[in-house]
């Protein structure tokens, strides 16, 4: 992936294809509470989902990766969209194009880098992302048109989409060749509003099945980055007595933080 500054080296792994054919079931996609989302969205909720080293970690990977220029879509978003300084800057001066697509409005009315409009979608009952970006005329219909997404993003909530392929078929044709998705997962989660599958593998596995998402939907170059394991450091710790104080937190059990995890492709072209 071709990044706007000199990216830090995460951990990168390359997804590999599993099945030739989709390998999950209707049931997979149920969820212990399947009331309409709408409803269980409705009063905002003014609160990070991952913790603050998390958060910090994922700045840091956006400023590396996402442009400058042109657009982006955050979807699934909230009151933040946890973008760097310069990304937000961008936003600021208009050189940037971000649009925010998420089901609270006052949530969205509250983050202030979404400066190119705001979506109230419930991708469960329309997945169609591409129609209601053109319906608001935040791209345009040709689909050969330069002025489609450059970029877009998602933090914690791949895990609620029930039709997740229709979902980033769509994104993939709002967006341009050679466009990119970047879709961060954590382990926390609403349990009853996730898909039932999703609670019964393992972290592994749930970063597998995203891969699958966006194969079956048409992104290629898929990798799955490793922004944090969870343990002090990311796992970089030294000898306990040592006199290194992270690696006895970590010994002791303290010191924990969010795992976090990108799954991203891009866009033939």
């Amino acid at each position: 992936m071709t990044s706007s500054t000199d990216p830090k080296q995460w951990p990168t792994k390359n997804y590999t294809p599993r099945h030739t054919s989709w390998p999950y079931n209707p049931s997979d996609f149920t969820r212990q509470d399947s009331s309409n989302d709408t409803n269980f969205y409705s009063q905002p909720r003014f609160v990070t989902h991952i913790d603050d080293a998390a958060i910090a970690s994922l700045r840091e990977y956006y400023d590396a990766v996402l442009p400058r220029q042109g657009k982006i879509l955050d979807f699934c978003s909230s009151w933040v969209s946890h973008y760097p300084p310069a990304i937000e800057e961008a936003s600021s001066k208009g050189e940037l194009q971000v649009t925010g697509m998420g089901m609270n409005k006052a949530e969205l009315d509250a983050n202030k880098v979404l400066n190119h409009g705001r979506l109230l979608v419930d991708l469960n009952e329309n997945p169609d992302m591409a129609t209601a970006l053109t319906e608001a005329k935040l791209i345009p219909t040709a689909a050969t048109s330069n002025e489609l997404l450059d970029a877009s993003t998602n933090v914690v909530s791949t895990d609620y989409l029930t039709q997740p392929v229709a979902v980033f078929r769509s994104l993939l044709t709002a967006t341009k060749p050679g466009g990119t998705v970047h879709l961060t997962i954590s382990n926390r989660c609403f349990p009853t509003k996730a898909m039932s599958k999703w609670l019964r593998v393992s972290e592994e596995e749930r970063l597998e099945m995203i891969g699958d998402y966006l194969h079956f939907a048409g992104w290629r170059e898929i990798e799955i980055v490793t922004l944090s394991d969870g343990s002090v450091g990311g796992g970089q710790q030294g000898p306990v007595g040592a006199g290194n104080l992270q690696s006895l937190m970590g010994y002791l059990g303290m010191g924990r933080r969010d795992p976090l995890w990108v799954v991203r492709g891009r866009k033939e072209g």
